[in-house]
């Protein structure tokens, strides 16, 4: 049986990493994707493959740094769907920055999509999901928000952990309403963000890029990073009806790095 069938699912930044991987795992368990994205290509892309596949699946360009990109998704939402079951705040950014290199453009660039971006986009799938009786969100945060010191910038590391207050407070407000809030704290996760980072870390450091990875890879209990996949799994368990009273909850997949 499939666990999502007949849900509608919308990501964000499901054109490449961890939201490729969740858009597609949801498309297999049988729910409407609904794939927010920024990038164009990517998107439609993915889309495409999905409904090949058998999946149905809608790509809308979206800037979460605008909110007006915002209300016209769940707009499309509606239109095309009536409803929406799921929302996976999975869009971020970030770079490989020294404490003391992070510039005010750099706060503002990455606070803008993980924070604020994560933050109206789940105000406006709940309030979607208040009117038809419930829903699940579910926010990708990171171990960075609970202070993994090996973390990309500082800034990065603010903006995750806010997303981990933000999943408990809406978590807690959210609940008289039959709306599921919680949030996903991957480790370290090979995607193209995590290559990014590899390289500017190269950069800074002087090492090889496989140097660094071994390194990364050696400091992980179970002696391996996440592939996305390893994200994915869960949340189909967190947007599913097997998780209907788990709920402010963040949940680690790190290899054993963080015990909180």
């Amino acid at each position: 049986m499939k666990r999502l069938l007949n849900k509608v699912a919308v990501v964000t930044g499901a054109g490449r990493g961890i939201g490729k991987a969740v858009a597609s795992h949801y498309a297999r368990e049988g729910a409407a994707v609904v794939i927010a994205e920024i990038d164009e290509a990517l998107g439609e892309k993915l889309a495409g493959e999905l409904v090949r596949d058998g999946g149905k699946a809608e790509f809308v360009k979206t800037d979460l740094n605008q909110l007006s990109d915002i209300d016209a998704l769940m707009t499309q939402v509606g239109s095309c769907f009536g409803r929406l079951d799921i929302l996976v705040n999975n869009a971020a950014v970030t770079k490989s920055l020294d404490f003391f290199e992070v510039s005010e453009q750099d706060w503002d660039w990455i606070h803008n999509v993980n924070t604020k971006g994560l933050f109206f986009c789940m105000q406006a799938a709940a309030r979607v999901m208040k009117e038809q009786g419930g829903g699940k969100i579910v926010n990708i945060a990171s171990i960075a928000g609970k202070g993994y010191p090996a973390t990309s910038n500082v800034a990065y590391a603010g903006s995750k952990g806010a997303a981990i207050a933000m999943t408990r407070i809406g978590a807690s407000s959210l609940a008289r309403h039959n709306i599921n809030v919680n949030a996903i704290c991957p480790g370290v996760t090979r995607t193209d963000l995590y290559y990014e980072v590899m390289r500017g870390r190269v950069q800074s450091t002087g090492k090889s890029e496989q140097e660094i990875i071994a390194a990364l890879d050696a400091s992980i209990p179970l002696r391996r990073s996440n592939e996305p996949e390893d994200i994915a799994d869960l949340a189909v368990f967190l947007a599913s009806d097997e998780a209907r009273n788990v709920t402010g909850q963040s949940w680690n997949v790190d290899g054993g790095l963080m015990w909180d």
